[in-house]
Order: structure tokens, then sequence, then C-alpha cells
């Protein structure tokens, strides 16, 4: 007499969740990486755009050194992992620019290279 689980056609398809799961899991895992890639993105160009924000008002405030009070504010709330530059400046309209570049952190080092991102802000020069 055969097994019950021979009779009931379930002998062939044993083991069959073990290699799709095993398959399907590197899948997920580079999704996740992606993911996560595309988070530290979006992060980015917030950062940007707060620090230059920040620069921007300390430009427009400052009494003395404007440059300096701007890119000492641009860089104050900037994490470790983002690195860049500010440049600051008056334009002939009387509102004080900055532009802050920060490099993107790459997840995977020698996948992406770490492209620029750009914020700009303006306010005006108080007198």
């Amino acid at each position: 007499m055969r097994p019950l689980w021979a009779r009931a056609g379930g002998g062939r398809d044993r083991g069959q969740t073990v290699i799709e799961f095993v398959g399907v899991v590197p899948l997920i895992l580079l999704l996740l990486v992606a993911l996560w890639q595309c988070a530290l993105v979006g992060y980015t160009f917030v950062l940007a755009g707060n620090a230059a924000d920040e620069g921007a008002r300390a430009g427009a405030a400052a009494q003395g050194d404007a440059q300096g009070a701007c890119r000492t504010a641009a860089r104050r709330d900037l994490p470790a992992a983002f690195e860049g530059r500010a440049e600051c400046g008056e334009d002939g309209a009387g509102l004080y620019r900055a532009t802050v570049t920060l490099k993107v952190p790459v997840l995977i080092p020698g996948v992406l290279n770490g492209f620029p991102v750009d914020g700009t802000a303006a306010h005006v020069k108080e007198r």
C-alpha cells in the first residue's frame, strides 16, 4: 500500500515552497535597497533646500560678515554624511541668495557616484 502523501499527489511538490522562497528573497532585498536609495535622494533634496533657506535668512539679516553667517547657518544642521558646499551672495535686486549643493550619499559604493543636488533660496536683504 502506498503512503497517504503519495496517493494525494503531493509527493511531487515537496520542497517547492523553499525553492521559491530562496529565489524570491534576493529580489525583495534588491527592491528594498533601491527604495532606500530613492529615500536618500529625496532626503538630500529636502536637506539642500532647508540649508539654503537657513543660509539665505542668516545672510540677509547679518550686520557684518554676511557670507560667513550664510555659510555657517547653511552647514549648521547638515548631517556628516551629506558633504557639500554653500555659495552665498547679494544680487542687484536687493535679495540675498544662497545655493547649497549636496552630494547624495550612496548606499552601495561603486554603484552610483553620488550625484549633486542643488537647493536655492533668497530672502530680502534687511537694512
